[in-house]
This record gives C-alpha cells, structure tokens and sequence, in this order.
C-alpha cells in the first residue's frame, strides 16, 4: 500500500491514504507551501503531476511488453497463428465502446474533488457494478457469434482453433470492462497505485504461465497452443481485475470500527449512475462511430489476406506497445488534473450556472496540464516515429512475424500512418 509522506496543505490533500474519511478534502491554503494544482506536497506524490506520471506510465508500461512478448510466444508455437491472436485486440475495440462511455465521464464528475468523497466513492462503486453488468452481457454476446466474428476478423477458413480462441477471448470484455472502470476511478481519485497493482499482477501472472507453460522452455512434454495462450491470458485478465477491485476497495471503503469491519460509503445505486449518464452519453456516441468505423476498415484488411492481417496486428503491436505508452500515461494524468480543475472551477462560479464565462486566467488553469501533457507528448513522439520510420520498424517487424513479407509490409504500413499515431 503507498502511502504520502505528509500532509501539505493545498486545495486538494490528504492526511492519509488509510483514512477514507479525509482523502480528498479540502482544506485551506498554507502560504508559501502550495506549488500549484500540478505539485501537491512532494512531487513524487500520487496527487502530483509528476508521481501520477511515473505510476501511470508504470501501470501502461506492462501491459505494452506483454503484447510484445505474447506476439513471440505465438511465432514459436505457429507463426501462422499470430493473426489469430489479434482477435484479442479486436474484442477489446467492440468493448472500447462501454469502456469509453460511462467510464469516460469519471474524469469529471468523479475527479471533481469538490464533491464529497463519500459521493465520489459510491459513483466509482456504481460504474464499476453498471460495466461489469455490460462486459458479462457483451462477452455472452461474443461467444454466440464466435463463428461470425471469426469469419470476419480471421484470416483463411473457418476452423475450429480460431472459433475456440475467439469464445474464450470473449470474456476479456467482462475483465476489461472491471479493469477500465476501476483504473477510470481510481485515477480520477488520485490513486494511480491501484491500476499499477492490476497491470503487475496481470504482468507477472502471465509471464509466470507463459514460461511455465508455453515457452520453449515449459514444463512436462506437451505441446503448447494458442488456445493454451488464450486461456493463460484470460485466466491472469480476470485475477488482475479482480484483484484491482479487492485492493481500491479495502484501501477506501472498508474499515474497523469497534472491533467489526465496516462499509464506510454509499452503495452502488442507480442515482449515483445517472449522475455519470449525461456526460458519458456524449463519448459513447463518439466511440461507438469511432470504433465501428475501424473495426470496418479491419475486415477490409483481413479480407486482403493472412500476410496484411498479420502485418495489421503487427504494427498495431509497435504502436500501443511503444510509441503510446507515453502518449497514454501523459493523456491519462492531464483527464485527471484537468478534471480535478474544471470541478473547482464549476464550484466557484456555481454549480447551477450553465452559461457562465470562463475568464481566461481559469481557462489556462483548467487546460494547462492538458497543454503540458501535450507538449512532452511532441518531444519523444516526434523523434520516435521518425527513427520508426527511418530505421527501426522493419527489423522489429521481423522479429515480432518471423516473415520478411509481414515486415515489409508493417513498414509501408508505418511510413505511409504512422502520423497517426
């Protein structure tokens, strides 16, 4: 459990990560300690930009490697199956539309840290009920239709290994929905740890399996396969979800009081939901265009065949597993401080007022660490797709396929996108 060294008296702070009842209340300002919204107390801090970066970039860091090294452990067991394993991918984008929905709105509505803490903590406990409700729905959902979507998202024929794979990479809808709920919460309540703690023991469960199981070097004489892989990964998915939920829970809701444990906060309802409805209404819509159209245009490219599919999945594994990582700790810490501003600002002309001016000095409070999020994101992204696009992607490409084909054509790929990203 992480704990801050000390209290510092800002417009945010804490006296103790163990003490619910005081986290995130507001207490007034002592002269000459604040630093700005951006650096609460120690600048190491879970509630300073610079701690929430380091712990973001953590928690998005081991997800990214293991994509990586999954994509390998693939290419040793049967290299034509490694576009089979994108359909992992293309679950999680038909599940990105619940993830950036209600979860979405959590920046600012549960980031305001005017609210009241018991509030904001039985919204983040009614968000988290309401998408683990539609991940269970979504991933039954996708294992009725197991033999369309493999048909569509599969390269070659119709077997019965991609329609497995594709029933039990279903039910990552239900452990990302959890996951993404309980991560959107938790950051927007200053506690980064908690998505951190999910993505190490997701990290080192997988690897552990993995070596144990379908490496080159796993135990006992059997043969590994990608359905071994599927069912390695799922397992570690829902543990890592699960234990995300035990471990927010027990640091912000549940405690001692004469002897017995407690449930110290409101419980999930459907008035704290509707508090989330309006605002994450308008990024659902978004999400869903959004990600039918992509998901369109990744038919068209399985259709093309198993090479361009591969190579797809390829460059889509360089991408989110190292040129994004600092794209998303940066974009995750800006939603937090930026959400944390808006609702001190929505507090201090009315929480009524629906027309009020924004002054420009509170308007460059509100976007500033969106503009510096920004403006880091430019420095080591620009570099990075041109030494990509120069050097480096084609090699990497061959190492992840194992096909000279596939990295040629994932480096066409990235020359002709990769501004994309």
């Amino acid at each position: 459990m992480f704990t801050d060294d000390e209290t510092v008296a800002t417009v945010e702070t804490r006296a103790s990560d163990n003490d619910a009842e005081d986290d995130g209340q507001e207490v007034t300002f002592a002269p000459g300690r604040s630093r700005g919204t951006l650096i609460i107390g120690k600048w190491w801090y879970r509630s300073s930009y610079p701690g929430a970066l380091i712990f973001n970039f953590g928690a998005f860091l081991l997800p990214a490697l293991y994509g990586t090294l999954s994509k390998l452990w693939v290419a040793n067991i049967d290299s034509s199956m490694v576009a089979t394993t994108d359909v992992y991918t293309y679950v999680g984008v038909i599940v990105e539309v619940l993830n950036e929905g209600l979860p979405r709105a959590a920046w600012v509505i549960i980031g305001d840290v005017k609210r009241p803490l018991n509030s904001r903590l039985g919204i983040a406990h009614s968000l988290i009920t309401f998408q683990a409700t539609l991940g269970l729905i979504m991933s039954l959902i996708l294992i009725s239709a197991a033999r369309g979507f493999s048909g569509t998202f599969v390269p070659g024929a119709i077997n019965d290994i991609s329609v497995s794979y594709v029933r039990i990479s279903a039910f990552s809808a239900l452990s990302s929905t959890i996951e993404v709920a309980v991560a959107n919460s938790t950051r927007a309540l200053d506690k980064p740890d908690v998505p951190l703690i999910i993505n190490l023991t997701k990290f080192a469960a997988n690897i552990v399996l993995d070596l144990l199981i379908i490496s080159r070097f796993h135990i006992g004489n059997h043969r590994p396969t990608v359905i071994m892989q599927a069912s390695i990964r799922l397992a570690c998915d829902m543990t890592s979800a699960m234990v995300g939920v035990v471990y927010f829970v027990s640091i912000t809701s549940i405690g001692r009081l004469a002897h017995k444990w407690t449930w110290r906060v409101s419980p999930p309802s459907l008035a704290a939901l509707l508090v989330l409805a309006r605002p994450g209404a308008i990024t659902f819509l978004e999400s869903a265009v959004r990600n039918t159209l992509y998901l369109w245009l990744v038919a068209g490219i399985v259709s093309m065949g198993s090479d361009y599919a591969t190579a797809w999945g390829v460059f889509n594994t360089i991408r989110w597993g190292l040129v994004m990582v600092p794209v998303q700790s940066l974009e995750n810490v800006s939603l937090t401080f930026v959400g944390h501003a808006w609702g001190r600002w929505r507090h201090k002309v009315g929480i009524h007022e629906s027309r009020h001016k924004c002054s420009r000095r509170d308007l460059q409070a509100i976007i500033s660490p969106a503009l510096l999020s920004a403006a880091i994101s430019l420095l080591i992204e620009v570099p990075l797709c041109i030494a990509l696009s120069l050097y480096g992607c084609q090699p990497f490409a061959f190492y992840l396929s194992g096909s000279q084909t596939v990295a040629e054509t994932t480096a066409h790929m990235w020359r002709t996108i990769d501004w994309y990203v």
